[in-house]
């Protein structure tokens, strides 16, 4: 039996974090999209549509999408192979106009096969008010090609679901009064109370007055009137290209599917010690075929052998890991201590059980 795990281990730069925009690190209080979603129907497949027994739903739409355009189909039964009942999901950006074309991403919800090459008829987009915000329609760009022959099937990507580039137009607003804020709050996407003093103290600074206060680790409110500045749009566009140097909780990410293990600059541990080792059990058949005599009535039979062992391979014993040890020099005695990758992610659980691990500790 053999086992291979990857190991890939990202190393943040021990140099100080470089100066970020305001825009990268906070979201603007009322300056948000808006989900939309509808339920329509993709034509024009290849015979990869919906089985209509198995998917009621896509023939009661199609038979409602035939009466409305002024096609009788009362009583008859719809079999075509060409047509796929879907969802269709859609963001409504910020200040999105009357007009503006936004990309929707179409999912099949049916049993089709592919939506390669389909064409999604005119659907509405609802918002979370069960308003009409835009309306859908346009080629489906499926995003992977399936094959099947007789006794074989192949798939790659996902064919079953794809996107229409700039394929919804707005047909109504948001009302959202942007212009009569008198202030406005930053909400950092990573709450951190010495990130939101130095964005308050840099805002300040920036207008030469104090505009600009904390009010928690993850909120910093504007004061738009205090700016004094010809519009709240103006004050924005100001505020968002200041820049400030973040700062970061140290943490250690782990994902056990693929073995992935990122640790921040910040990274310390505690005075421990460290040993590694491990069994490796084998276990071996060489079964062996006995043939009766010539001329007997004896049978043929399969013996079965088995040789089962267990080896340890010789341990490095225990290694000292020093107080105050940065994240290189961590990387570094793991690598003198010859830990394979499939034991350095149980190394650094037991480090952090053991209390000398001063990251927050991520396991994905």
């Amino acid at each position: 039996m053999i086992r291979v795990l990857v190991l890939c281990l990202v190393v943040a730069a021990p140099a100080a974090a470089a100066p970020v925009r305001v825009k990268d690190l906070v979201e603007f209080d009322g300056v948000r999209g808006n989900d939309l979603v509808g339920y329509g129907l993709v034509v024009g497949l290849n015979g990869t549509g919906d089985g209509l027994r198995n998917a009621p739903f896509t023939e009661e739409i199609l038979s409602n999408l035939l009466e409305r355009l002024g096609v009788n189909v009362t009583g008859e039964q719809l079999r075509p192979k060409n047509v796929a009942a879907v969802m269709i999901t859609a963001s409504l950006p910020p200040f999105a106009r009357a007009g503006a074309r936004i990309d929707v991403t179409v999912s099949a919800i049916g049993d089709a096969k592919s939506l390669l090459g389909g064409t999604l008829v005119m659907t509405p987009l609802n918002g979370a008010d069960g308003q009409i915000y835009a309306v859908a329609q346009g080629s489906v760009l499926a995003g992977g090609v399936s094959a099947e022959g007789e006794a074989a099937r192949v798939v790659q990507g996902v064919p079953t679901a794809g996107v229409i580039p700039a394929g919804a137009r707005v047909e109504r607003e948001v009302e959202f009064d942007f212009t009569s804020l008198s202030a406005i709050r930053l909400a950092l996407r990573s709450p951190d109370f010495t990130t939101a003093a130095r964005i308050e103290a840099a805002v300040n600074a920036e207008f030469g007055r104090p505009i600009a206060s904390m009010m928690d680790g993850g909120t910093v409110a504007i004061d738009i009137v205090g700016a004094r500045m010809r519009s709240p749009a103006h004050v924005m566009g100001r505020i968002e290209n200041i820049t400030v140097e973040p700062e970061r909780r140290a943490r250690v990410v782990v994902d056990q599917r693929s073995g992935t293990i990122v640790m921040g600059s910040d990274v310390r541990i505690s005075r421990v010690a460290v040993s590694q080792g491990g069994l490796t059990l084998r276990v071996e058949e060489a079964p062996q075929t006995v043939q009766p005599n010539p001329f007997s009535m004896g049978q043929t039979i399969v013996v079965p052998r088995s040789t089962a062992t267990i080896e340890q391979p010789p341990g490095t014993g225990l290694a000292e890991v020093s107080g105050d040890t940065s994240l290189s020099e961590v990387v570094g005695g793991l690598n003198a201590l010859g830990v394979a990758p499939r034991d350095l992610i149980d190394i650094l659980k037991t480090i952090n059980a053991a209390g000398a691990l001063h990251a927050e500790f991520i396991v994905q």
